[in-house]
């Protein structure tokens, strides 16, 4: 009798439960055919990767299931606002004003150690028809809260400005990963073919503190990526030289048309041609329509006041008239804008929300910078009926301490425990989600991460963040990684 050796039966061990596996697996494969063709339901939960047109990759394309919302508009507070000073009143931190935190004996957060507990420097009081307490450091905002959905929950995996943002504008905390925008314009395309599907604005001050992250398409097509640009600073290159003849203009652009028209069709293949030739041509485009969207001196005198956009705080102007720019460009049919309020390159906390030192002198500088314009923003979009399909979000990168820094009138960072809203269509109204300890220090009640407020986001225009997906190294690449879950009780 033939003896058999142990790698042997290794391996016919192996190749009977491969089989076993293979024939499981048709099995399921047939069984799913069989309910696709009698009508039943889908079982198939793979990747949803969109079929792009070399030609046109930002040709519209179908939501995965009916939106609540055609565009997204994210407001985003570089520098980490604080939850305390604005949305989320803790009557406790009142009473305990001035003594240790309780279970934060020695507690060292980013810049060090925390010194005793400390109120808000504002009242708190409440507002609107439901009466929401907020502070009174953005009075105007603090009006509008009717038309708000905060989410109290918050928690980030980072309290470092850098990774936070990257975070809540890629899903990662690590470089190298597209933003929101770019995962939105790759799933949906424009309705808009003589504008940016993605368009960022950032602050009159300057970039945020992880710059044109926010914006990149990272490993998705670059076609995907935003295109930066605000009010005081159009887009780049529109406008040809003026010595320029407009007719050899033309006959140039005409003849550069056609022979790119023709090597494209030596080469159907290369997607890079075709997405160049489709960049050009967008930019062609651009020329007429992004000058007129830019041009604000088209808005009334009552629009531009409501705003601020003549404001004698010539930052407070400038913001106000990004703001009017973020609406013009909703309403020509851009589909996701991303709207920055605060800068890193004056400074720790002296052009943004990033209040460690002096909390008072600094926000008092801020607040009325973003109040004034986003409050006019809502209540224009909410006029033009823009708000009844488009999403804002408010958001910033985490949140900051209840405690001051020790030898300091300022908050550290907290990642947490921290406050963001919505509002527009899809979620309740006025509506709040969850809570932080007594002393905002902690998400304690309906725990949101990130890459459960980007779930929910994909979810209110139509897309299923599971599904969505890039293949980049071997890997299925989603926006919120292999985590999230929409946030129904949100839902309207």
């Amino acid at each position: 009798m033939d003896r058999m050796t142990r790698r042997a039966l290794l391996a016919r061990g192996g190749d009977g439960l491969a089989s076993l596996a293979i024939a499981a697996l048709l099995a399921d494969e047939a069984a799913a055919r069989t309910r696709r063709r009698a009508g039943g339901p889908r079982d198939d939960r793979g990747p949803i990767r969109p079929a792009l047109d070399p030609a046109a990759p930002l040709r519209a394309r179908s939501p995965h299931f009916a939106p609540k919302a055609k565009r997204v508009l994210v407001v985003f507070c570089s520098g980490a606002l604080s939850h305390l000073d604005t949305f989320d009143w803790k009557p406790e931190l009142e009473r305990r004003h001035g003594t240790p935190l309780p279970g934060g004996e020695g507690l060292l957060t980013f810049q060090g150690e925390n010194g005793d507990l400390v109120r808000s420097p504002w009242a708190f009081a409440p507002q609107g028809g439901c009466g929401k307490r907020v502070s009174s450091l953005l009075p105007r905002l603090a009006q509008r809260v009717d038309r708000m959905c905060f989410l109290h929950g918050m928690v980030a995996k980072s309290n470092t400005h850098g990774p936070g943002e990257n975070q809540m504008s890629t899903g990662f905390t690590l470089e190298g990963f597209p933003g929101m925008g770019a995962w939105v314009s790759y799933a949906l395309g424009s309705e808009c073919a003589e504008l940016p599907a993605f368009v960022a604005i950032p602050d009159p001050r300057g970039l945020p503190q992880s710059m044109g992250n926010h914006w990149s398409a990272a490993f998705l097509p670059g076609v995907f990526q935003g295109t930066p640009f605000n009010a005081q600073r159009p887009i780049a290159h529109l406008s040809p030289p003026p010595k320029l003849d407009p007719a050899a203009d033309l006959a140039a652009r005409e003849l550069t048309v056609e022979l790119d028209r023709r090597r494209l069709a030596r080469f159907p293949g290369d997607a890079d041609l075709a997405a160049r030739i489709a960049s050009f041509e967008l930019a062609a485009r651009m020329q007429l329509r992004a000058a007129a969207v830019g041009d604000l001196a088209t808005e009334s005198a009552a629009t531009r006041a409501a705003y601020g956009c003549d404001d004698a705080d010539p930052v407070k102007a400038g913001f106000a008239r990004n703001c009017v720019l973020a609406r013009r460009l909703l309403e020509a049919g851009v589909r996701f804008v991303q709207l920055f309020n605060g800068a890193y390159a004056m400074g720790e906390g002296v052009g943004n929300w990033d209040g460690h030192k002096e909390l008072v002198k600094q926000y008092s500088v801020h607040a009325p910078i973003l109040d004034q314009p986003l409050a006019a923003l809502l209540d224009d979009l909410a006029a033009r009926g823009l708000l009844d399909d488009t999403v804002v979000l408010f958001t910033t990168e985490f949140g900051r301490m209840p405690t001051f820094q020790k030898g300091a009138s300022g908050r550290d960072h907290n990642h947490k425990g921290f406050t963001v809203w919505f509002a527009g269509a899809g979620v309740k109204a006025p509506f709040s989600h969850g809570a932080t300890d007594d002393f905002g220090w902690q998400a304690v009640d309906g725990v949101t991460t990130v890459h459960d407020l980007h779930a929910t986001l994909l979810h209110l225009i139509g897309l299923d963040h599971e599904r969505l997906s890039w293949y980049h190294d071997g890997i299925e690449r989603r926006l919120t990684d292999v985590h999230g879950k929409v946030i129904e009780a949100i839902l309207a």
